[in-house]
């Protein structure tokens, strides 16, 4: 379990987050958390909680408070978490993988020690953990007068780094979308200013950013009556005279950490999301840069450098995995590629989609069929990130990071990237890339709608259900030949319908027939209607299997939601209701409700008409077949009475 400071007060477990209700144990736990380790004292506590407004027994209610916090720990299953009783006051005890803002000051001091590409990405992954209005649900004055001040200028010093870094580096287009933001929200901020005038300027952008001096210096005037430092003024009338800023983005040079290396490849993964045990290249770089492009001077020593890193980058390098015989899903391929090859998406940020559905249900063959369609918009590269580890648990957003800064050296200077991060289990996991990507489009594939992370970034969502019979029957068509489909259509159909309409158990339906060709369909779709959940497996290859997929998919799911998928998924009515619902897990229709939406949006239900829901075919008998395994075999009959003779 971690805390979550740096928005909303809230509790996280890496995938549901739970955000507290205003309250007094809430403030009283803000009030610790803000200063982690540190013995806070009893008078900041009261003046924390209640104000200046304290009851006349100030002491045991504060007492009390701490009671109901640790209560509200228990309930959360953090006890481990304690709430110190010292002298003087109280404290609680955190470190880096409990409180985000450790995490976040980490971060930064570990930037510190880096080269300007690893400082940077650093830094971005610091930032990428602030989500919101800070303390919005803390019902705290005190806090708010003397805490979120202070924090806050935690975040704004390292974003004035981050933006100067850019600048430097001839990225001014990425250092525009965080300047556009900040100096809106502090509009008397000189330093953000001043850095947005130089963006604009090297743009070729002079009109706005002169502009924006005169909107600075309005707001300086008219809030405090005093006009532009120095600094800033000499900046207008350098640009009034036409005199070179600095590099513009067509200049810039990739922006590296020190142990990145050209065109590296991140490994293999056997692609069983593809229907296929082929291992395939997960991580690559893009389309190198035009050599024919006229030369640039170079403009320090430094760009010297990453001009000889990138001149040894190799001509070409191998492409994301392909997907064979990718048929289907024709309105969304249509929708992602005009999503991906109209540029910028609204608000000037790079375009991202989000491919949410059940497990196997052919998210990931989506995207990747996608991203070769569009490859040659995106020269800056192309890469896919897997967010998961073999056996499901999520990878840290640090560790992706690294894989990108390895395989997408040129993307800063060759053009737009695309990002394929597949399997994301929390936001958490691909905010940090998503900023430090800013200009790069991602494909972002989950089995969670990842709503968080849509609220925070933007961009479309695509929930991905089973095929219609007319998708199935060309997968199969494709994958066994037009005669062999022809030569039986209804046993074909049977077929697809014995698979559930299910990308992935098609495929592994048609790899056993062509293996078997003299197999008929009709006896190979009555066979597998007897079982579907567990026959639908290779047996040289158990990764590529609907049983241990789904499985896996339900050991994610907490224990009391995986006991509610299971209940709900025998129950003989359909559509499932909250009433329905209410009536199997024996809970309040609100609480049934509420578990409804969670099965949802982790992809074990689908829903037709708003509170209609009803799981997948293959879901519904897989988990049947999961509940007849738990309960385990019937009793045996009693023996019949033996005679006396033979006892």
């Amino acid at each position: 379990m971690r805390f979550q400071l740096l928005g909303p007060l809230s509790i996280t477990d890496g995938r549901d987050t739970v955000v507290l209700p205003p309250s007094k144990p809430t403030a009283l736990l803000a009030a610790l958390l803000v200063r982690p380790g540190s013995i806070v004292s009893t008078d900041r506590l009261r003046g924390a909680v209640w104000g200046e407004d304290q009851p006349s027994t100030a002491k045991a209610a504060l007492q009390s408070c701490v009671l109901r916090l640790r209560r509200l720990f228990a309930k959360y299953g953090i006890e481990d978490q304690a709430v110190v009783a010292v002298a003087g006051g109280y404290r609680i005890d955190a470190d880096a993988g409990t409180l985000d803002l450790l995490h976040f000051r980490r971060l930064v001091e570990r930037a510190a020690t880096g080269d300007p590409g690893s400082e940077l990405y650093e830094l971005r992954a610091a930032l990428a953990l602030w989500q919101g209005p800070l303390l919005a649900n803390v019902p705290s004055e005190l806090l708010h007068r003397d805490e979120v001040p202070r924090l806050a200028e935690e975040r704004l010093r390292v974003l004035e780094r981050v933006v100067d870094i850019e600048l430097e580096h001839g990225r001014c287009r990425e250092a525009l979308v965080d300047l556009w933001e900040v100096t809106r929200v502090y509009p008397a901020h000189e330093r953000f200013a001043e850095q947005l005038m130089t963006a604009l300027y090297r743009l070729g952008r002079q009109t706005e950013a002169l502009a924006e001096y005169r909107r600075v210096k309005e707001q300086l005037r008219d809030r405090l009556g005093v006009d532009p430092r120095a600094g800033l003024r000499r900046l207008e009338l350098a640009m009034l005279r036409g005199e070179d800023l600095g590099p513009d983005d067509s200049g810039a040079r990739p922006l590296l950490p020190a142990a990145a290396t050209a065109g590296a490849t991140l490994g293999t993964t056997a692609s069983s999301t593809l229907g296929t045990s082929t291992a395939a290249t997960t991580v690559t770089a893009g389309a190198v840069a035009d050599r024919t492009a006229r030369p640039r001077p170079e403009r320090s020593a430094g760009t010297a450098r990453a001009s000889a890193r990138t001149s040894a980058a190799p001509s070409a390098v191998p492409p994301l995995p392909t997907v064979p015989g990718f048929t289907g899903r024709e309105d969304e391929v249509g929708a992602l590629v005009r999503l991906l090859t109209r540029g910028e998406a609204d608000g000037g940020r790079a375009p991202v989609a989000v491919l949410s559905g059940a497990p196997g249900i052919g998210k990931s063959a989506l995207a990747l069929h996608v991203a070769h369609l569009v490859a040659d918009r995106h020269p800056g590269g192309s890469a896919l990130v897997q967010l998961t580890h073999p056996d499901g648990t999520p990878r840290t957003a640090e560790e992706a990071a690294a894989e990108l800064r390895r395989a997408l050296p040129d993307g800063p200077r060759t053009g737009p990237a695309l990002l394929v991060l597949d399997d994301v289990v929390h936001p958490d996991q691909v905010r940090p890339l998503l900023t430090a990507h800013a200009g790069a489009a991602a494909l972002v594939t989950s089995r969670t709608g990842l709503a968080a992370l849509v609220a925070t970034h933007g961009g479309t969502v695509h929930r991905l259900g089973a095929l219609a019979p007319a998708e199935s029957r060309a997968l199969l068509t494709t994958a066994l030949g037009h005669e062999r489909i022809a030569a039986e259509p209804a046993a074909a159909r049977r077929l697809a319908d014995a698979c559930g309409q299910h990308p992935l158990a098609l495929r592994i339906a048609a790899a056993r027939l062509l293996t078997r060709p003299r197999l008929r369909l009709a006896d190979y779709a009555d066979w597998l209607a007897r079982d579907p959940a567990g026959r639908l497996s290779l047996s040289d290859d158990p990764r590529t299997s609907v049983p241990q997929r789904l499985d896996e998919a339900l050991g994610r799911l907490s224990p009391a939601l995986a006991e509610a998928h299971l209940r709900l998924a025998a129950c003989p009515f359909e559509p499932l209701t909250a009433e329905r619902a209410a009536a199997v897990l024996d809970v309040p229709a609100e609480a049934a409700e509420l578990t409804l939406e969670r099965l949802l949006d982790a992809g074990f239900l689908e829903e037709g008409l708003p509170g209609a829901f009803r799981p997948l075919a293959l879901l519904r008998a897989h988990a049947r077949r999961t509940a007849d395994a738990l309960a385990g075999p019937p009793p045996a009959p009693p023996r019949p009475p033996q005679p006396a003779a033979l006892r």
